[in-house]
């Protein structure tokens, strides 16, 4: 199975409609339905599908079929074909994350074979990798046709199959600078936008310097405190022409309870108040401009639901984890849906060349998943 998947280059930039297909006609064999839940031009989709009876509130176990690029990076084997090596999957997508989605589409023949008394859903979501964006979608349509909300949700993002119930939000923006051009020679005359997007970016990596030291923290994470960071700049066109534009793309990646929008405006107000006056002092259609390119909540569990408590107790690796990455856990628990995570494979090996996931981690994953499903469904 995971094979299969690995095989569909399902890159954040390109359809995932092959591969939810595939999914599909899987589990339609088996007699089990699925809903398709697609992006607005019909190119990308989410699918849900139930295994066992309706009704009661049941468990999802939840993954996102995109992936990251290859592009540049040195592969010892073809990155879309699952090569096996002592004991490892190579592929793109094996530890992140298809190497969990392969193993529950695996167990749903005995899923079936199983007296469920609540349902297995299982959650296959697009474009994870660059923002949750697909999931938000699949849970309005969760909500509007279960008849039952879910007492839990298991995202199998990689950790090892360690569980964790906490990781960090992430909110991203782009800010572009609009100034005016003049020769170099004569930059009185001109705006500078890259100095004034410069000013900004610099605001901001003091910022990240004042969390580091100040925080607030909180135990568990790595790094424990929020973090600020610049990703993508761009601007300019010669070196003796003062640029006119400048964009930047910057991030907060946040501790459960902070919200992003309050640091996003301690940026936005320096900028109003320190250098959009000079700017439009000597061009009045100077501008900065803000644009949220992604955000997704974080996630702070406690470890009083019933998923963490009975996943916790199940993978026996002794207290819940912290992970810095993000997942679409947090916008479960959004929802009102307990979340952890938890998955096989190391998040250290993904988005690399080589990524893999080893087969005995598979194995424990599906020795997991099983025990979850007896305990928390099996009649």
């Amino acid at each position: 199975m995971l094979a299969r998947l690995v095989g569909f280059d399902t890159t954040s930039r390109n359809s995932n409609l092959a591969l939810i297909e595939f999914v599909r006609d899987y589990l339609d064999r088996l007699g089990i339905a699925s809903a398709l839940v697609f992006d607005d031009d019909g190119g990308k989709a989410n699918l849900l599908a139930t295994v066992g009876p309706e009704g009661r509130p049941g468990l999802v176990l939840s993954g996102h079929t995109d992936v990251v690029p290859v592009d540049g990076q040195d592969w010892s084997s073809d990155p879309f074909v699952c090569t096996e090596v002592d004991g490892r999957l190579y592929g793109r997508g094996t530890a992140d994350m298809k190497g969990f989605v392969a193993t529950v589409l695996a167990l749903v023949p005995e899923f079936l074979e199983r007296k469920l008394r609540a349902p297995v859903h299982i959650a296959l979501s697009y474009d994870e990798e660059v923002g949750c964006k697909g999931v938000p979608r699949l849970l309005d349509h969760l909500a509007r046709h279960l008849p039952a909300l879910p007492f839990g949700a298991v995202v199998g993002e990689p950790t090892a199959m360690r569980v964790a119930n906490g990781h960090k939000g992430k909110a991203g923006y782009a800010c572009t600078v609009t100034g005016l051009a003049s020769h170099s020679a004569l930059n009185h005359l001109g705006v500078n936008a890259i100095e004034i997007a410069a000013e900004m970016i610099v605001r901001l990596r003091r910022r990240n310097l004042e969390l580091r030291t100040e925080g607030p923290f909180q135990a568990g994470f790595d790094p424990p405190h929020c973090t600020v960071t610049t990703d993508v700049i761009e601007g300019g066109t010669a070196l003796n022409i003062v640029p006119a534009e400048c964009r930047f793309e910057f991030e907060f990646r946040t501790l459960p309870g902070q919200e992003p929008a309050a640091l996003l405006r301690e940026v936005q107000a320096f900028a109003a108040a320190e250098l959009l006056p000079e700017m439009r002092a000597r061009h009045p259609d100077a501008a900065i401009e803000w644009q949220e390119l992604m955000s997704y909540p974080a996630l702070g569990g406690a470890g009083e639901s019933a998923i963490e408590r009975l996943c916790g107790e199940l993978a026996g690796g002794g207290p819940p984890a912290k992970v810095a990455f993000g997942t679409e856990a947090g916008l479960f628990a959004e929802r009102g849906i307990a979340s952890v995570v938890c998955g096989p494979g190391d998040m250290t090996v993904a988005h690399k060349p080589d990524e893999y996931v080893e087969l005995a981690e598979l194995e424990r994953c599906a020795d997991f998943l099983r025990r979850l499903v007896d305990r928390a469904l099996a009649a």
